[in-house]
């Protein structure tokens, strides 16, 4: 196997295609993406806030909630600046370096995201289905072990893919065919055989998709035999409220997730690819605090008290 062409890369720099086969849509693209990034920090920022100040969502299900928004964050900044300045301007480079930090946080913050969306179901179905035990089963301790083995197991998955795409020879190849340096977008730039590491990822993203995929329909599966059992209309609206609100974040992320992920990177078109990649790192993560507090009792009541907790200090 011949690593010349892989060490001229890593002396080097790679060209982000992105877009630029349709440059009449980047300044549009720039400007929406820009918009959706902006609706990003502020609504993300404005839960991890609101969660760490009111009292009253000291709970599980806003600590986790604080941990999806901070995730997204991450996530969305991982790549979405530098996917600005290649809009921006006809400059489109990125440095081997920043390449391969973008594609170890862009992986390793997804597949948190894929198990974390899990512990929210969990913590939901025992909300639900074991109110009395709530308290118990989701201790404070509790909680934060599921939150560190939720970062922990996306990190690592990440440092295993990471390191195979570092070994892979690119021969020279420079032009990445994305918006952002993504494994199956970095796959096809090696002139040696990537079955191995189309295998790899395939079996990894089976177990980080389909399982917590599976799981959390499992969960919601129990709670909807258990709503269905409600005597009280009030307690079904809270209980289609929240889990409502997870169920449409677990859509929005998941279905694209599989539709690059789940099939060979030969497979699909490159293209379509890339305008789904968009949707889940720059739609998506704008969208979770408007499904997570639009209709929300609890964060309503958490502003209007911090609102109102303020106002004295103004007079």
């Amino acid at each position: 196997m011949n690593f010349t062409g892989k060490n001229a890369s890593s002396e080097g720099y790679f060209v982000l295609l992105g877009f630029s086969n349709w440059p009449h849509l980047e300044v549009i693209l720039f400007v929406l993406i820009l918009m959706f990034y902006l609706m990003t920090l502020i609504g993300n920022l404005f839960i991890i806030v609101l969660s760490y100040l009111d009292a009253h969502l000291h709970t599980p299900m806003y600590f986790f909630l604080s941990n999806l928004s901070f995730l997204d964050l991450c996530y969305t900044t991982s790549s979405i600046p530098q996917l600005l300045v290649n809009l921006w301007g006809p400059e489109k480079t990125i440095s081997y370096a920043g390449c391969m930090t973008q594609l170890y946080f862009a992986l390793a913050l997804g597949t948190t995201e894929c198990v974390l969306l899990v512990v929210m179901s969990y913590d939901r179905y025992t909300a639900v289905c074991r109110p009395l035990h709530y308290t118990v089963l989701m201790n404070p301790r509790f909680c934060h072990l599921l939150a560190v083995a939720s970062w922990v197991s996306g990190f690592t998955n990440s440092a295993l893919h990471s390191s195979f795409i570092f070994w892979v020879p690119l021969c020279g190849h420079r032009q990445v065919d994305h918006f952002f340096c993504e494994v199956p977008a970095l796959l096809r730039l090696s002139c040696v055989d990537t079955h191995a590491n189309e295998l790899t990822l395939l079996v990894t993203s089976s177990i980080f998709v389909l399982i917590p995929l599976i799981l959390i329909l499992s969960s919601y599966g129990a709670i909807a035999r258990a709503v269905l059992r409600m005597q009280s209309s009030s307690g079904l609206q809270k209980v289609f409220g929240t889990c409502g609100a997870h169920l449409t974040v677990v859509s929005l992320f998941f279905i694209p997730i599989m539709c690059i992920y789940l099939q060979p990177p030969s497979g699909s078109s490159q293209d379509q690819g890339k305008f789904i990649a968009l949707f889940y790192t720059v739609v998506t993560p704008s969208l979770n605090p408007l499904i997570y507090t639009l209709r929300n009792k609890d964060v309503r009541g958490a502003v209007r008290r911090l609102v109102g907790r303020e106002r004295p200090m103004h007079s």
